[in-house]
């Protein structure tokens, strides 16, 4: 039992893990297997999913040791959709479909930020492998331009026709620095982006916000509470990023009092 169910503090209602909403996805950029180790085995209560970003799966000596540790502690994994993107760069999807099979993965990430395909043809890539996997799609470029010049009705209509082709849940952009998707280069938020999709007829259960950085993480707790869908996550912040989430910081303190 741990200090925060014997505090006796009023606190958000955060959803128990295997949860479908108030998602924490790590991201790792290839970091030490003890490193990676200590993070999982001292927070995954708080760790719903990590992605193993872009290529890195290829290149990570030790990854079947980091995967079995995930599995170990319950913990589904994901290669980033940028290693997807890769594969069909070079008419490669047979044997992307067998490196995550071949690596036990439920889930995979299909993505359209990097390469020069149309949302419609990543749309039949998510309804085929939907059929053997459960898929998280991507919206959004890694472009800053291309990001930019990408109007918020298309980002709408983007992410309903992942959801209709069969994406479990849709990932916005932002990339792991928070300069592109809803970010700005500079890394300002494109709020008037983030409006449109929330009063849209998106449900908000099913979009996943990639948010690398605090002024992210807060910004999308306060618009939308502590169990809102976050990705990109630093492996350095799962137990601060659920503080956020509870109003144990000073950015969330007076936040959820009026839910007492």
């Amino acid at each position: 039992m741990n200090s925060l169910s014997t505090s006796g503090l009023q606190l958000p209602n955060r959803f128990s893990k295997p949860r479908a909403e108030g998602l924490t996805i790590l991201i790792d950029n290839g970091l030490s297997l003890q490193s990676f180790k200590d993070t999982i085995q001292s927070s995954s209560d708080f760790i719903d999913f990590v992605k193993f970003g872009w290529g890195t799966s290829l290149v990570t000596k030790q990854l079947q040791q980091k995967m079995n540790f995930l599995l170990e502690h319950y913990i589904p994994y994901f290669f980033g959709g940028t290693l997807f993107e890769k594969f069909l760069s070079q008419n490669k999807v047979d044997e992307f479909y067998n490196y995550c099979k071949k690596n036990q993965c439920k889930y995979i990430e299909i993505s359209n930020g990097t390469l020069d395909i149309s949302n419609k043809e990543k749309a039949k890539f998510i309804t085929e492998f939907s059929s053997e996997f459960i898929v998280l799609s991507e919206v959004g470029s890694k472009n800053c331009e291309k990001s930019d010049n990408t109007c918020t009705k298309d980002w709408i209509e983007f992410i309903q026709e992942d959801l209709e082709a069969g994406a479990t849940k849709v990932i916005t952009e932002a990339r792991e620095s928070g300069t592109s998707g809803i970010c700005q280069s500079n890394g300002e938020m494109r709020y008037d982006l983030i409006e449109e999709i929330l009063s849209s007829s998106i449900a908000i259960r099913n979009v996943i916000f990639e948010a690398p950085n605090k002024k992210m993480q807060t910004y999308f707790i306060q618009k939308l509470g502590a169990n809102v869908n976050l990705a990109n996550i630093p492996f350095s912040d799962p137990i601060s990023l659920e503080t956020l989430r509870l109003g144990l910081r000073s950015d969330t303190f007076s936040l959820f009092d009026s839910e007492e």
